[in-house]
């Protein structure tokens, strides 16, 4: 049984951080995906992990301020979030992916106050 699941959101103020964490089970994905969806906008790509090599790649908007790991520990893909400002307020989403099949956590909701 495949699983994806999100944690870490919150409420938090400008200026603050915020780690988020998926975790995602059930097959060997070789790729992970970090989403967030604003109301009445479409959802937007963050980040995304390569299990192959690790390498990483993160959209510009958030380019030295969010920041995509692997956290063998916890065996979870993290997303590090500093300097959040009030338009990063979303549902952020995990998405895990293999060559077939793609599959979405049910989001965690972060809301940045100024």
């Amino acid at each position: 049984q495949v699983t994806v699941v999100e944690s870490g959101g919150g409420m938090v103020q400008a200026g603050d951080s915020l780690r988020l964490s998926c975790a995602a089970h059930g097959r060997a994905f070789t790729t992970i995906y970090w989403y967030r969806q604003a109301p009445g906008k479409e959802r937007e790509f963050l980040a995304v992990w390569v299990r192959s090599n690790g390498t990483t790649r993160h959209t510009d908007s958030v380019k030295g301020r969010f920041t995509i790991s692997r956290d063998n520990a916890k065996n979870t893909v993290d997303l590090q979030m500093n300097s959040l400002k009030p338009e990063d307020s979303a549902m952020y989403y995990c998405n895990a992916r293999i060559i077939e099949a793609s599959y979405w956590g049910q989001g965690t909701q972060i809301t940045v106050s100024s």
